[in-house]
C-alpha cells in the first residue's frame, strides 16, 4: 500500500465517477492504469464499491424521507393510541362479562323457578313492595326479590351502558 498518489488518480476518480471508465475515457489513461499499481487499485475499490451500491439500491428501495417520516409518527400514534384506550376495553370487557354472567344468572333463577313468569307478575304488587319498606320482619324473607331482582337489573343495565360505551368508536 502506497501513500503517495499518482498524477493522473483526480483524472481516473473523475472518468469513474462519471461513468466514463473505461470505454469513454481517453486510451493513454486506460494504457496507464494497466501499469500504475495505485491506479489500478483505485478503480478496482471504486468499481467494487459503486457495483454494491447499485446492487443495494436495486434491492431495498429508499423511500422519500417524508414518507418514512409520516410512518413513524403514524406509529407511534398509534402505539400512544392503543395504551391510551387499554383502560377502556378492560372496563368494556368486565361490562361484558357483567352482562353475561347476570343472564346465566337469570337463566338459573327461571329455570329453578320452573320459568312460571305469569305466576310471579301476578304475585308482583306494589303494595306488597311498600310492606317489606314498612319492616315488617315476616314479610321480609318473602319479599327479598323484590329487592334483589331490581338491583340485579340495575346492574345489568348499567354494564350493559358502560359496555356500549366503551365499544362505540367516533
Amino acid at each position: 500500500m502506497t501513500f503517495r498518489s499518482c498524477a493522473y488518480e483526480k483524472e481516473v476518480g473523475q472518468a469513474l465517477k462519471d461513468g466514463h471508465w473505461p470505454e469513454g475515457c481517453a486510451p493513454e489513461l486506460r494504457v496507464h492504469v494497466g501499469a500504475c499499481a495505485s491506479c489500478s487499485d483505485f478503480v478496482l475499490v471504486t468499481r467494487s464499491f459503486q457495483h454494491a451500491k447499485r446492487e443495494s439500491l436495486q434491492e431495498s428501495p429508499a423511500g422519500s424521507p417524508g414518507l418514512l417520516w409520516w410512518r413513524a409518527q403514524l406509529r407511534r400514534r398509534n402505539a400512544a393510541a392503543e395504551r391510551v384506550s387499554r383502560p377502556i376495553t378492560i372496563a368494556g370487557t368486565f361490562a361484558w362479562i357483567m352482562v353475561l354472567l347476570m343472564a346465566v344468572v337469570f337463566a338459573v333463577s327461571q329455570y329453578n323457578h320452573g320459568l312460571h313468569w305469569a305466576v310471579w307478575w301476578a304475585g308482583l304488587e306494589p303494595a306488597r313492595f311498600f310492606l317489606f319498606l314498612s319492616g315488617d320482619s315476616a314479610r321480609q324473607d318473602t319479599n327479598l326479590l323484590l329487592l334483589i331482582i331490581p338491583g340485579l337489573g340495575v346492574l345489568a343495565l348499567l354494564s350493559g351502558l358502560a359496555a356500549y360505551l366503551a365499544s362505540e368508536k367516533s
